[in-house]
C-alpha cells in the first residue's frame, strides 16, 4: 500500500483534515497496521513540497491550527495514473519458507518439523480470519478473504514441498 497516494484518493473526495485522514486510511487500509499521525503530517509535507496539495484554510483551536489539505491537479493526475495502472505481480521465485526448508535440509535440520509449524501456524492464522469475516463488516470480509486466499497457496505450496523432501534434500545437498 503506498500511503502519500492512498491519502492523495481520500483527499480527491473533499478538503480535509489531517486527523480526517488518518481516520479515513485506518477505517479502509490500516486495519492491520494503523498509520501515526507523524506519518501522516510528513506525508501531507512531502505531497505539499511537492506541489500535489496545498493547504486551503487554518483553523484555530485549543492545540495548534488545524490545516485543511486540497488535492491540486498535479495530485489528481497522480491518483488517476495510479489507479489505471495494474498492480505488478510479483514472482515470489525466492521467499522466507522456501530458503528456511532449503537451509533446514542443508544444516542437516528436521526441515518437515519446519513445515509442520508453519502449517499449523497458518491454520491457526486462517481461523483468526475466518471468525474476522463472521463479526466483521464487508470490508473486513473482503480483505480476510485476500489474506485467506494467500494462505491457502502458502497451505498448497508446504503440502507440495512436504512431498517432495526427499528430493528436494538430495538436489540442495548436490550443490
Amino acid at each position: 500500500m503506498t500511503v502519500p497516494l492512498t491519502l492523495l484518493g481520500l483527499l480527491e473526495r473533499e478538503p480535509r483534515h489531517g486527523y480526517d485522514l488518518k481516520r479515513d486510511y485506518d477505517a479502509f487500509f490500516g486495519r492491520d497496521k494503523p498509520l501515526s499521525f507523524g506519518q501522516v503530517y510528513s506525508t501531507l509535507s512531502r505531497l505539499a513540497r511537492d506541489g500535489k496539495v496545498v493547504i486551503s484554510d487554518l483553523e484555530a483551536g485549543a492545540g495548534p491550527d488545524r490545516k485543511r489539505y486540497v488535492i491540486t491537479d498535479r495530485g489528481a493526475t497522480e491518483v488517476s495514473a495510479w489507479l489505471t495502472e495494474p498492480v505488478a505481480p510479483e514472482p515470489h521465485l525466492q521467499t522466507v519458507l522456501f530458503a528456511k526448508v532449503t537451509l533446514a535440509l542443508l544444516l542437516d535440520r528436521p526441515a518437515e518439523q519446519y513445515l509442520d509449524t508453519q502449517r499449523a501456524a497458518h491454520m491457526q492464522r486462517m481461523r483468526e480470519l475466518t471468525q474476522v469475516k463472521r463479526t466483521g463488516s464487508l470490508v473486513d470480509s473482503l480483505l480476510a478473504d485476500h489474506a485467506l486466499f494467500h494462505i491457502e497457496a502458502d497451505l498448497r505450496w508446504i503440502e507440495l514441498t512436504a512431498a517432495r523432501l526427499d528430493a528436494l534434500a538430495q538436489e540442495v545437498r548436490a550443490r
